[in-house]
């Protein structure tokens, strides 16, 4: 696993939007998209805004790995799905805090699944 630059975790920090790569499970290709997230420590939580519909969450499900750009600052990790009610509930509970109840329930439409990276 690689270690995450001081670079990368300074921006994770400034930030409130993140560019992650997925590679398309249909057609290999190299898909990125702006998302938000949240940094706890090691860890950031990543929540599909549509749910297990979303198609960079189905991406993610057939190849785990996973491109995280943060204004530049770029590496690579392996997503890690969480599928666990209580688990999901505290990461929405984590992007509330952070973007407001309003906007995530604004944006999300879906509530039945997130994704963990270890940054460590």
């Amino acid at each position: 696993m690689p270690t995450v630059k001081n670079g990368l975790k300074e921006r994770l920090a400034r930030y409130r939007q993140i560019k992650i790569s997925v590679i398309g499970r249909k057609s290999g290709q190299i898909i990125s998209i702006p998302v938000w997230f949240v940094l706890e420590g090691e860890k950031l939580f990543l929540l599909p805004v549509g749910g297990s519909d979303t198609q960079w969450y189905k991406n993610v499900i057939k190849n785990p790995q996973i491109r995280i750009d943060a204004r530049g600052e770029e590496a690579e990790f392996r997503a890690v799905p969480i599928t666990h009610a209580k688990t999901v509930k505290e990461v929405i509970e984590k992007f509330r805090e952070k973007y407001g109840a309003k906007d995530v329930k604004k944006y999300y439409s879906k509530f039945d699944v997130a994704i963990s990276v270890e940054l460590g």
